[in-house]
Order: C-alpha cells, then sequence, then structure tokens
C-alpha cells in the first residue's frame, strides 16, 4: 500500500507510526489502571496509611488512563487537536521516569515509562504522522 500525500494509506486509515504510537498509548493506559487496581486492593488489604489518599490516588491515575486512552482514540481519527495533550503527557513523564528510575533506584517501574514516552514522541513525528495529522482542514 502506498501512503497518500497526506500520510494516510488511501482509505483515511492513519500511518504504522500512528498506529504503533496508540498502541504504546493502549499500554500505558492499561499500566495505569493496573496501578489504581493495586492501589485499591492496597486500600481494601488496609495496607494503605491514608484511606483517602489512596483513593483519591487511584481515581486521579484513572482520570490519566482516560486521558491516554480518549488522546490515541482522536489520533487514530486523525484528529490533530489530539496529539497537544499526548505530546505535553509524555514530556511530563520523562523527569518522572527519569527521576523513578535513576534517583530513586526502581528501574522496572521508570525504565519502561522512560522508554515508551520517548517512542511515542518520536511516532508522533515521524514524517507519516505529521502528514497525516498536519492536512489543512
Amino acid at each position: 500500500m502506498a501512503a497518500d500525500d497526506d500520510g494516510t494509506d488511501g482509505a483515511g486509515r492513519p500511518p504504522r507510526p500512528l498506529l504503533a504510537a496508540c498502541a504504546v498509548l493502549g499500554l500505558e493506559a492499561l499500566a495505569l489502571i493496573g496501578l489504581a487496581a493495586f492501589l485499591l486492593f492496597d486500600t481494601l488489604a488496609g495496607a494503605a496509611d491514608s484511606v483517602g489518599g489512596a483513593l483519591i490516588s487511584a481515581v486521579l491515575v484513572l482520570l490519566c488512563a482516560a486521558a491516554l486512552v480518549l488522546g490515541a482514540r482522536g489520533l487514530l481519527h486523525l484528529r490533530s487537536s489530539a496529539r497537544t495533550p499526548i505530546v505535553v503527557i509524555q514530556v511530563l513523564a520523562i523527569p518522572v521516569s527519569y527521576s523513578l528510575g535513576f534517583q530513586a533506584g526502581r528501574i522496572a517501574v521508570g525504565g519502561p515509562m522512560l522508554v515508551a514516552a520517548i517512542a511515542v514522541l518520536y511516532l508522533l513525528f515521524t514524517p507519516p504522522s505529521r502528514a497525516a495529522l498536519d492536512r489543512d482542514l
């Protein structure tokens, strides 16, 4: 399949790099949902120091997962307005993941976050993704 001038494959479908970015965003959202489930389980098991704080944390994590899912959905529909929030989230994830991975010594948590953030940023700014998202409306 050859790409058209707008970066799609002719049927209005997103190019492969954009699909890959959405897949990574989906994996990030799944990881956040898992974290929220862990926080809720930890709270129900009585291990949380503050029940209210743990519940608020779980809700915030779920909201972040929802933002990633909605952003990925917008990118799949080739909405250029979905790119900016995703870029901001990924740029903010870089120092957090670096801090977790290298300064806090939790490379198993920070490393995948860092790799995912850099991968999404790279995939969103490949020429096919830019062509698909930077089209005139």
